[in-house]
């Protein structure tokens, strides 16, 4: 399945931008991993290399890592820069299903 096939999907999808080199980045991996299985199926989190994928980084415009955007059939619900609890998103997430 394409970027754009998941995320014009039904299904929310939470999108993490993200670079290899960036600390906020390295703690939001746990958190994301703890949302995933708060939510299960009803959530797809994908992350995104902005250093291997720089035409979707500035495509969204992308100014710093780590940003999070959750994609509902394809348009963008909410957008934030910097790690964001799980449990915060997860409240993101349910007010937007």
């Amino acid at each position: 399945m394409s970027f754009n096939e998941m995320i014009n999907s039904e299904t929310p999808v939470l999108v993490d931008f993200f670079a290899t080199w960036c600390g906020p980045c390295k703690v939001m991996a746990p958190e994301l991993e703890k949302l995933k299985k708060m939510h299960g199926d009803d959530l797809n989190v994908i992350k995104i290399d902005v250093d291997q994928n720089p035409a979707a980084a500035q495509h969204y415009q992308i100014s710093g890592v780590p940003t999070l955007i959750l994609f509902k059939k394809g348009e963008i619900v909410w957008r934030q820069s910097g790690v964001v609890p799980a449990t915060q998103l997860s409240a993101v997430v349910k007010q937007h299903a």
